[in-house]
C-alpha cells in the first residue's frame, strides 16, 4: 500500500477544523513534499519527522513522499501535525496497519529522538474534534489532562512515537490521562485590606456588578492599584461556557497551568506600560496569538499608570472595548479572539504626583492637561465609571481592619445583582448591564420616565456628555438599582450614576 490517511486538527484563531493528513509514496527520487498551505513550522516537519522515525527504530522509505493536508484551502500553522504526519507516512509505506486509528484524531510535536512534545491549543482542538463527531483522540502526555476536560471524549496519551507504533502493531495500551486536580483554595488580595476610600470601594462594586469599565484617578498611595487588584475577588466564578472559552484562550497562548481543569476564576492581566500594540490586542507572525485584552476575557485588564502607555496601544483598545472581540488581519487570513473584558485604568492626576494631592502640585495647568490628555476623549468616553480618589487619611490608614467590608461580603451582593440583570436581559441574550445596547434602554419597556432623567437629558443637550455617555449612565443606574434590590432605577440612582461617570455631584 502506498497511500494512507489519518486525522488531525488545524487551529485558526480559536476555531478548530478537522484536517485529513494524506501520505502517498511513489517511485522516483527520494523527496518529501508537503502541500495544503503549510507554514514554516510545517515545512520543517520533514526533517523532524524523518529523524524521529529513524531514531524510533523504524525504516524510512526512500521514495518520493507527498504529504497533503485537507482541506487544502485552509492555512495550517504549527507543529501539532508532526505525529499525524509520521503515522500517515508509516501507514503509507506499509509499516503500520492503520485500522486501530480510524476516526481517531492524532496531535503532537515530534522531537528528533522520537519523543512527543506538548503543543499549544489542544483544548480548542479537541473541542473541535468533538463537534465533528470524533470520540477518540491521541495527544502528548503533557496535554492529556487538558484534553480530558472535554466531556464525552476518550483521551489517550503518548510520550514517544515508539509507544504509538507498538500500540498500533501489538495493542500495547497507551497512557491514561491523569485525574483532574481539585481547584486551589480561593486566596488572594481581599477588599478588607483597602484603607478608607468609600467612593473607590463603591465604584469598584458597581463596576463588578454591571461589568462596567473603571478609571481611578488619584495621588500615589490613594489605593488605586489595591482596588484594581481586588476586583477579581468580588466577581462571580465563570460558568461552564465562559470557563471553557477562557481556558481555550490560555491554551492557545501556552499559559494554561497544569492540573487538567477549567479556569473558573476571572483572569487578571496587568501589562507593563511599555507593552506594545501586539502584546495588548494580539499579533505575531503567521497565526496571530491572543494579546492581554483577550487573555483577560471575562476578567480584568488593568493598566496601571495608564498615561505612560503608548498612544497607539491605548487607542487600539477602543474597538475591543466596544465590540467585545479582537479582529486581527494578516496576509494569510484573519483571526478573531473574544475580548469581553473589564478595563481598569489607574492614573496620577499630574506628572509630579505629589502624595498630598492637588494642593501641593508643582505642575503647571498646561502640564496637567498634557499628561491626562494622553488618555484620549474617545477612549475615556468608553469608560463607564470615572472617579477621583482623595489622599488616604491617617485615621483610615491606622485602622486595624481597614474599616471596610471583605471581598466575600461584597461578592455576595455583586452575585445577586448580576443574577437580577441576567434574568432581566435573558431575552436579549445579555449577561450584565454593560452589554445591553443603548436602543433597548431607550425604548419601552426599559425606558426610564422623563422625571427621573431630567438632569441627564440636560447634560446631553448642553454637550457635557455624549450620546454614548448618556447610554452608559443609564446602564450604571440599572446596576445601582440591582445592587440595592430595586426592580427599576429611581431618580437618585440616575444622579449617583452621573456622579460615578463624571465626578460631579448632580
Amino acid at each position: 500500500m502506498s497511500y494512507a490517511k489519518v486525522l488531525c486538527v488545524g487551529l485558526v484563531g480559536m476555531t478548530g477544523h478537522l484536517v485529513e493528513v494524506e501520505a502517498d509514496l511513489a517511485a522516483g527520487l527520494p523527496a518529501v513534499v508537503i502541500s495544503g498551505l503549510p507554514d514554516t513550522a510545517l515545512h520543517e516537519a520533514r526533517d523532524r519527522v524523518r529523524a524521529a522515525v529513524v531514531n524510533s527504530g523504524q525504516r524510512w522509505p526512500n521514495r518520493r513522499i507527498t504529504l497533503n493536508l485537507l482541506p487544502a484551502t485552509l492555512p495550517k500553522f504549527g507543529s501539532a501535525f508532526d505525529l499525524a504526519i509520521a503515522v500517515a507516512l508509516l501507514g503509507g509505506s506499509g509499516e503500520l496497519p492503520l485500522v486501530p486509528l480510524e476516526r481517531v484524531v492524532i496531535l503532537g510535536e515530534l522531537g528528533l529522538d522520537g519523543t512527543v512534545r506538548p503543543v499549544r491549543g489542544v483544548l480548542p482542538m479537541v473541542a473541535a474534534a468533538a463537534r465533528a463527531g470524533i470520540e477518540r483522540v491521541i495527544v502528548p502526555v503533557g496535554n492529556a489532562a487538558e484534553a480530558a476536560v472535554i466531556p464525552g471524549m476518550r483521551v489517550r496519551a503518548v510520550d514517544t512515537l515508539h509507544r504509538l507504533v507498538t500500540f498500533v502493531r501489538d495493542g500495547t495500551p497507551l497512557i491514561e490521562p491523569p485525574a483532574a486536580e481539585p481547584p486551589p483554595p480561593a486566596d488572594g488580595p481581599d477588599l478588607a485590606d483597602v484603607a478608607g476610600q468609600p467612593l473607590g470601594r463603591r465604584a469598584l462594586e458597581v463596576a463588578a456588578a454591571g461589568g462596567h469599565h473603571l478609571a481611578l484617578l488619584g495621588p500615589p498611595g490613594a489605593g488605586k492599584t489595591m482596588l484594581a487588584e481586588r476586583l477579581p475577588s468580588i466577581l462571580p466564578e465563570l460558568d461552564d461556557d465562559a470557563a471553557l472559552e477562557v481556558t481555550a484562550l490560555h491554551s492557545i497562548a501556552g499559559l494554561l497551568p497544569s492540573g487538567g481543569r477549567l479556569l473558573r476564576r476571572p483572569p487578571f492581566q496587568a501589562p507593563h506600560h511599555t507593552a506594545t500594540v501586539a502584546s495588548l490586542v494580539g499579533g505575531g507572525s503567521g497565526l496571530a496569538r491572543p494579546g492581554a485584552v483577550s487573555l483577560a476575557h471575562r476578567g480584568v485588564l488593568f493598566l496601571d499608570e495608564a498615561p505612560e502607555f503608548g498612544k497607539g496601544a491605548l487607542e487600539a483598545l477602543r474597538q475591543p472595548l466596544e465590540h467585545g472581540r479582537v479582529q486581527l488581519a494578516r496576509s494569510r487570513g484573519g483571526t478573531e479572539y473574544p475580548a469581553r473584558t473589564q478595563l481598569v485604568l489607574a492614573a496620577n492626576p499630574c506628572p509630579c504626583a505629589k502624595p498630598a494631592g492637588d494642593a501641593y502640585c508643582e505642575c503647571s495647568p498646561l502640564a496637567r492637561r498634557r499628561y491626562l490628555g494622553r488618555l484620549s476623549g474617545p477612549l475615556l468616553d468608553r469608560i463607564d465609571v470615572q472617579v477621583r480618589l482623595p489622599p488616604v487619611r491617617a485615621a483610615e490608614l491606622m485602622a486595624g481592619d481597614g474599616g471596610g467590608e471583605s471581598s466575600a461580603v461584597v461578592a455576595r451582593r455583586v452575585a445577586a445583582a448580576r443574577e437580577a440583570a441576567a434574568t432581566r436581559w435573558a431575552g436579549l441574550g445579555h449577561r450584565v448591564n454593560a452589554e445591553v445596547a443603548g436602543p433597548h434602554l431607550r425604548r419601552p419597556p426599559w425606558r426610564l420616565p422623563a422625571r427621573d432623567t431630567t438632569e441627564l437629558r440636560g447634560r446631553l443637550d448642553s454637550g457635557s456628555i455624549s450620546a454614548r455617555g448618556f447610554d452608559r449612565i443609564i446602564r450604571l443606574a440599572w446596576t445601582i438599582a440591582d445592587l440595592d434590590g430595586r426592580a427599576r432605577p429611581s431618580r437618585e440612582d440616575v444622579l449617583e450614576a452621573i456622579q460615578l461617570r463624571t465626578g460631579d455631584a448632580a
